[in-house]
């Protein structure tokens, strides 16, 4: 591992719009302030950067809710326009709760993609009034999209993850969570390693991919506008076929249900 790393936080970058060019759009930010990518270099990119750019926006004005969104929307007081959508999102609800003191309830659902969370990830944050946002429809491939694009334009190796904030079940408070990776490996596998007192490792197997979404965090404030943040002087391997689904634990290996 190494000894230090750096992370940068290029600021500048605009409010994007669909059909905008994001890549073309980092490249001109990170030129202005006289920055340029290296080999190696990882971008953690919030996810709405890249779900504006390709058009996962919607207004609640021409969403139409079901009798199953009316219903649900009842049951956690939530606008029956944003169930609706979160239902489009998602594979099933897995919990729909009210919260004793607070105005809206909460829905648990499982994404289409395969992530267990709030609200299928629907959120209106960082969006227009009126707005909502969604995952990318394949987070995978934007991120394999964009890393060719830079890599192209830099002429250097670099790896992508696309983040999302989440909840954690058992803690309190939400980190920032990988939902999409272009070369940047899911999971490092430790197993037959030895730590520091000679031990054989036989579960070690950190969430790289997590780990950075997670300290991107740190540099990424909700109002800050600052959707990418930039490590270097990390060591790694490029995986190519690396997905973000890779991070899901098997439903086999539930053990809570």
């Amino acid at each position: 591992m190494p000894d230090a790393m750096q992370m940068l936080a290029p600021k500048g970058l605009p409010d994007f719009r669909p059909g905008d060019d994001l890549a073309q759009h980092i490249a001109t930010t990170l030129a202005e302030q006289k920055l340029t990518l290296q080999d190696g270099d990882i971008l953690v990119l919030a996810h709405k950067a890249v779900s504006k750019c390709e058009g996962d926006v919607y207004r609640a004005e021409d969403i139409t809710p079901s009798d199953e969104a009316r219903a649900l929307a009842e049951e956690v007081n939530k606008d029956p326009r944003k169930v609706e959508l979160i239902l489009s999102q998602s594979s099933r609800v897995i919990r729909a709760i009210k919260r004793p003191g607070q105005d809206e309830g909460i829905l648990i659902a499982q994404h289409k993609l395969g992530f267990i969370c709030a609200n299928a990830a629907v959120d209106e944050s960082n969006a227009d009034n009126g707005e909502m946002i969604t995952l990318p429809k394949d987070p995978d491939a934007s991120a394999r999209r964009l890393c060719t694009a830079l890599e192209q334009h830099f002429g250097c190796s670099l790896g992508i993850v696309i983040s999302d904030t989440f909840g954690r079940p058992w803690r309190l408070g939400q980190v920032n969570v990988a939902v999409g990776l272009a070369n940047v490996p899911a999971v490092v596998t430790q197993y037959g390693d030895k730590d520091a007192w000679g031990r054989e490792l036989k579960v070690t197997a950190p969430a790289f991919a997590d780990e950075l979404a997670a300290a991107s965090g740190l540099l990424m404030a909700k109002d800050g506008k600052c959707p990418l943040i930039i490590f270097r002087g990390l060591e790694w391997t490029p995986d190519s076929t690396t997905q973000a689904s890779h991070i899901l634990r098997p439903e086999k290996e539930d053990l809570f249900k």
